[in-house]
């Protein structure tokens, strides 16, 4: 008998594939985007990426042409094909879906549908072997090997309202997330006994268990709890609070840590709703926290406020970054924001969709807005080697300006366990 197509559905029965209007959009977009560089097209290889323009990540490619070429958009898969086809629209799909042929014959598959140029390929996501080898299969195409990954990247920031909608529903699980901890907290309770409630609650929700990230190596913990001086540790991970982990070769999220009474519990969680994430951060605590820590949390708020206004005002992420900087060394955290020297990070946000450091990031360098419909965390956090402390929503651009998607004022800044 086999599997069938049936088989593949969320909870109750749902059709939780990609709508294909919205795969159509977004093919549209590419193409008109290599229209207006002036390129022919792209063959793209990123899973993220292939479930984003295609609506799924099987093992395969995909080719986008450029509009003014009129060569129909192909996904090439090598398994598993009737996944592929399903996943794509079935009958209904707007592209089409075959299997990949071998490396040898691409060449021929290719110039036959009206390929005349070498592709563009997405060579800050792939292994150099990868690219060489796609490059020596297509040597006879016109042009030289270029990346295209800036012009993905440009036309994910803006999310469609259905994108939104998957990341408006994330927040709603997160929420339940940080209530479940929120219902654990105790002295005594370790950092990965109060990550594994809230995973238990995501996962029930239809967490699929990776958090994709651009950045190589591409690894990221989605649950970090530090108490008190874990939260003062650095990871290799580029966040101002990274925590220890569980062991070395995992040396990022939640560890062994115990809470204790009056320690600064900071707890930084992700969920994906249909891979699109949401971030946020509160902090807890046993009992009450000590007027200083009260006071550094007050002023990152402050940060905060400064870092949303500035966005709201449509200045530029670079803008939003130098007045939030700027504030939080006049109010005496140049040494631990973002973390201790010499293990600060140099930014307040970022971009959040498919991928937990999408563009832009509130950082020196990126001289343009937030677009209508972009979605990004703003973080402001202090370091001390006694711990962390700090605030974090995952915000939308609107037509009148920024909102919170997570939380915001509808979970408390701190919360206090008895």
């Amino acid at each position: 008998m086999g599997w069938s197509e049936s088989d593949l559905c969320g909870p109750e029965g749902e059709d939780w594939r990609v709508p294909i209007s919205e795969l159509k959009s977004r093919q549209l977009m590419l193409a008109k985007a290599l229209d207006n560089a002036g390129l022919e097209g792209a063959l793209l290889h990123n899973p993220v990426d292939l479930y984003y323009f295609c609506g799924g990540r099987q093992d395969g490619a995909m080719y986008i042409s450029a509009e003014s070429n009129e060569i129909e958009p192909v996904q090439y898969v090598r398994r598993s094909l009737k996944r592929a086809i399903f996943e794509a629209g079935g009958d209904d799909a707007i592209h089409e879906v075959v299997s990949f042929p071998r490396l040898s014959q691409f060449y021929d598959d290719l110039s036959n549908r009206g390929v005349k140029k070498m592709p563009l390929m997405q060579l800050s996501n792939i292994p150099y072997s990868f690219a060489s080898k796609f490059q020596s299969s297509l040597s006879d195409f016109e042009g030289e090997l270029k990346d295209c990954n800036n012009l993905v990247h440009s036309i994910r920031e803006k999310k469609s309202n259905w994108e939104i909608e998957q990341m408006r529903i994330a927040a709603e699980v997160q929420l339940q997330m940080f209530d479940s901890i929120s219902a654990l907290g105790c002295e005594g309770v370790t950092e990965l006994e109060l990550t594994a409630t809230a995973e238990a609650i995501s996962r029930a929700a239809g967490f699929g268990g990776e958090i994709s990230m651009r950045r190589y190596p591409m690894q990221c913990n989605r649950g970090v709890v530090v108490a008190g001086r874990s939260g003062g540790i650095p990871s290799f991970f580029d966040a101002a609070v990274g925590g220890i982990g569980p062991y070395s070769g995992a040396g990022m999220g939640s560890g062994f840590g115990k809470i204790k009474r009056g320690e600064p519990v900071l707890v930084d969680l992700l969920h994906a709703h249909r891979g699109y994430i949401v971030d946020m951060t509160r902090m807890f605590v046993v009992g009450k926290l000590s007027k200083e820590w009260e006071n550094r949390l007050e002023d990152m708020q402050g940060v905060k406020e400064v870092v949303v206004d500035a966005l709201h005002q449509r200045k530029t992420c670079s803008e939003a970054w130098t007045e939030g900087f700027e504030l939080a060394c006049e109010l005496g955290y140049e040494d631990n924001l973002m973390g201790m020297k010499p293990d600060q990070t140099r930014f307040l946000g970022h971009g959040v969709g498919l991928e937990l450091d999408e563009s832009p990031v509130i950082a020196d360098g990126f001289d343009r807005g937030l677009v209508e419909g972009g979605t990004i965390a703003i973080e402001p956090k202090v370091v001390y080697s006694e711990g962390s402390i700090g605030t974090e929503d995952t915000w939308l651009m609107t037509d009148s300006g920024m909102e919170p998607i997570t939380a915001g004022a509808a979970f408390p800044w701190i919360f206090e366990w008895e």
